[in-house]
């Protein structure tokens, strides 16, 4: 019999049984009611949600030693994998507070399973799909929003009470937050939490055994009842969508607008307004690029590299000043065995990502990208001026 929890709910398919458990990721009443139901209900098989990469980053705690910077920089991943450790830091430091570890109920999951000689089925779409469905989804600015609110949130954990963290777990609130997350971010709610209800719920009806029990974040367990009878295809969430026409094509037009520009001040204007306004689209790009190396405490170098490649890669879609950047950090600081080892200590606080040589180098990458940017918006306006006063 189930024990009676509203966190605990009980749902049937093609004869299983299934006991869902709704947690809170950095709850220690959360630990406690998973290994309670695993150990009452002796189930054959137990889902948690966790892929497979997740798994082995909590069975070894010391992954973070394998970490390859300059595969992640050319793999354009370091946008990606800044903001999943700032994810990771802001529940690190909630965990910290209250004394857990963070996920440790999947884990406590994974040890009752083991107790109890039940199956492990690794229920949750590989976080990296996840993640990169949801970069490719997002626009510039979109990208920046979230990294803005993560920033702000590391500030925050101060604030948040246990009895907080045990309120987030009732459905009610739990649904007025994701729903204030639709309104500001659609496309990251979509993908982030509706199209992982819709993965659980089919990897959970479909596991193994007659009598299962799945552990999943409290916000999941609305949807996967919602999805619960739906007919589910899992190669198509677990695909990346292609990229639009008008996607592949956006990014050849500012550049070709550019130099057309400067072309057309060098035949209309001369050969004083075209040197202008090559001298806007260099100062532009290459100060502000330099400046957003400068903020992530980069090396001297690597401050000139962005200044000299940010004019060029700017009008070059295929590479960006940041990936030139964070090369030449990795190069002139290359991370040491101590950086990759203090790494989950050291995004437990803002200063620690500027100091650990891993994580200022991913700020180099972003900080710079980000300068070049804004230089590419301050420039165009600046040369179209130059291009009309001429003529």
């Amino acid at each position: 019999m189930t024990p009676p929890n509203e966190m605990v709910q009980t749902l049937t398919c093609e004869g299983k049984e299934i006991i869902l458990i709704g947690t809170a990721h950095v709850s220690r009443e959360s630990v406690d009611l998973v290994q309670q139901v695993i150990e009452t209900q002796k189930p054959d098989t137990v889902c948690v949600e966790l892929c497979q990469s997740r798994y082995q980053s909590i069975r070894q705690r010391d992954r973070w030693q394998e970490t390859d910077i300059i595969k992640i920089i050319k793999e354009k991943k370091s946008f990606l994998l800044l903001s999943n450790l700032m994810l990771a830091s802001f529940q690190k430091r909630i965990a910290r507070k209250f004394d857990i570890k963070p996920g440790e109920e999947m884990l406590k999951a994974i040890e009752s399973a083991e107790a109890a000689g039940a199956r492990i089925h690794l229920a949750d779409r590989d976080i990296r799909t996840t993640l990169a469905r949801a970069w490719r989804a997002m626009g510039l600015w979109s990208k920046l929003k979230l990294m803005t609110q993560l920033v702000m949130s590391m500030g925050e954990v101060d604030d948040i009470s246990e009895e907080d963290i045990e309120k987030m777990k009732q459905e009610d609130m739990l649904q007025s937050i994701l729903a204030e997350v639709g309104r500001t971010m659609p496309i990251l709610k979509k993908i982030l939490i509706d199209e992982r209800d819709q993965y659980l719920a089919e990897k959970i009806r479909s596991a193994p055994g007659r009598k299962i029990v799945a552990v999943v974040g409290a916000g999941h367990v609305s949807g996967i009842k919602n999805h619960w009878l739906e007919p589910i295809s899992l190669p198509a969430l677990e695909q990346m969508p292609p990229k639009g026409p008008v996607g592949r094509a956006a990014k050849w037009i500012i550049p070709v607008i550019i130099v057309a520009l400067i072309l057309s001040g060098f035949f209309l204007g001369g050969k004083e307004a075209g040197r202008d306004m090559i001298l806007w689209w260099i100062t532009a790009n290459g100060v502000l690029a330099g400046v957003g190396a400068l903020v992530a405490l980069a090396h001297p170098l690597t401050i000139v590299a962005s200044i000299l490649a940010a004019p060029l890669t700017s009008l070059n879609p295929m590479i960006a000043a940041g990936w030139v950047s964070g090369l030449v950090e990795a190069f002139s600081r290359r991370p040491k065995v101590k950086d990759l080892e203090s790494l989950p200590e050291d995004i437990m606080s803002v200063r620690g990502f500027w100091k650990n040589n891993v994580t200022r180098i991913l700020l180099v990458v972003v900080f710079t990208n980000i300068g070049s940017s804004i230089g590419t918006f301050v420039a165009f306006p600046a040369i179209v001026k130059v291009l009309l006063t001429a003529t």
